[in-house]
């Protein structure tokens, strides 16, 4: 049986996401280091972290330190309390976010509650249903650590919040020895129940993707599509 984790370039591997569109199954990203591996985004469930810690191990990588959340959105970072790491690293906004989330009372029937109170919510909530068998010491888990414009992190990994109409927290993370930009979810458009109507609640962010792409990277990695690298000039 083949893995979803491979390497990308340099330091970077990616444990690909799930690509039917229902199941709201992103990739997680390890950047690989002998002191103790940097996972980009959680997974959104225990499940499809302990899916990548499996992987990981079998590749042969360190395991995880840290955890870096790209946002606070329910797929990057459902995974967190499957990972034994020293820190989770994320922006300030979402620290508070997740803060809030953290106090819900999540079960399958708070989840059909909540759906039957507002139908806009069923595209995510079902999700969030298919993706937990259980909710056995689960546990929404904010940052421990937080940042406001930019951070680097040991081993040269470079935060930078970008924010948009995705996610008030939206982070990118570069990593320059590997060529490769990591950009979560951060050109698209807010989510399906925070749309405004008319087309232009469900467009991307062109500038922001143009100005991040002119930098150069030899590799761009959305958390819901294949790796991207730009064509040369």
């Amino acid at each position: 049986m083949t893995t979803p984790l491979s390497q990308l370039s340099g330091r970077v591997w990616i444990y690909a996401g799930d690509p039917d569109p229902e199941a709201v199954m992103p990739c997680v990203a390890v950047v690989a280091d002998d002191a103790g591996s940097t996972v980009v985004d959680a997974g959104q469930s225990p499940v499809h972290a302990r899916l990548v810690r499996s992987a990981m191990a079998k590749a042969g990588l360190p395991a995880a330190r840290r955890l870096v959340y790209t946002h606070h959105h329910w797929d990057h970072t459902w995974g967190a309390c499957a990972w034994e790491v020293e820190e989770i690293v994320g922006h300030e906004a979402g620290a508070a976010l997740l803060s809030a989330e953290a106090r819900r009372p999540w079960s399958h029937e708070y989840l059909r509650q909540k759906m039957a109170a507002n139908p806009r919510l069923q595209p995510s909530f079902k999700a969030r249903a298919r993706a937990m068998n259980d909710w056995e010491d689960f546990a929404v888990r904010p940052p421990t650590r937080t940042f406001t414009g930019r951070l680097e992190l040991p081993g040269g990994i470079e935060l930078r919040h970008v924010g948009g109409n995705h996610a008030p927290d939206s982070t990118v993370v570069a990593v320059p020895d590997s060529s490769v930009m990591l950009l979560g979810d951060c050109f698209y458009p807010p989510p399906f129940h925070l749309r405004e109507p008319g087309p232009c609640g469900e467009e991307i962010d062109l500038p922001q993707i143009t100005a991040l792409v002119a930098e150069r990277f030899d590799w761009y990695v959305d958390s819901h599509s294949p790796p991207w690298h730009p064509p040369s000039p």
